[in-house]
């Protein structure tokens, strides 16, 4: 299997509403590595790194909808360089 990277901007209602947090629990079962965080314009940044197959699960969950209290509106995904993440945290 292949290593991939890549950063998600997810768009909508996700801040306020535990979508950080759901989304490392999506990661972490999925086995991706990275972490999200809220960024000024209201949208999250999420960076996936792990096995090709994981990390589009997990982008096909944040397209889903991601957690029940967010509404995202869209999701902006680009490929990233590879970089060594211990787990998948919440940055602040």
């Amino acid at each position: 299997m292949s290593e991939h990277c890549v950063t998600a901007y997810v768009y909508g209602v996700v801040q306020g509403v535990g979508f950080r947090y759901h989304t490392q629990q999506q990661a972490r079962q999925l086995g991706v590595k990275g972490y999200a965080r809220n960024c000024e314009d209201g949208s999250v940044e999420v960076v996936a790194s792990g096995e090709s197959q994981q990390v589009e699960q997990l982008i096909i969950w944040l397209k889903a909808g991601g957690p029940r209290s967010a509404r995202v509106e869209r999701v902006l995904v680009e490929p990233c360089a590879m970089m060594d993440y211990t787990g998948f945290s919440i940055r602040y």
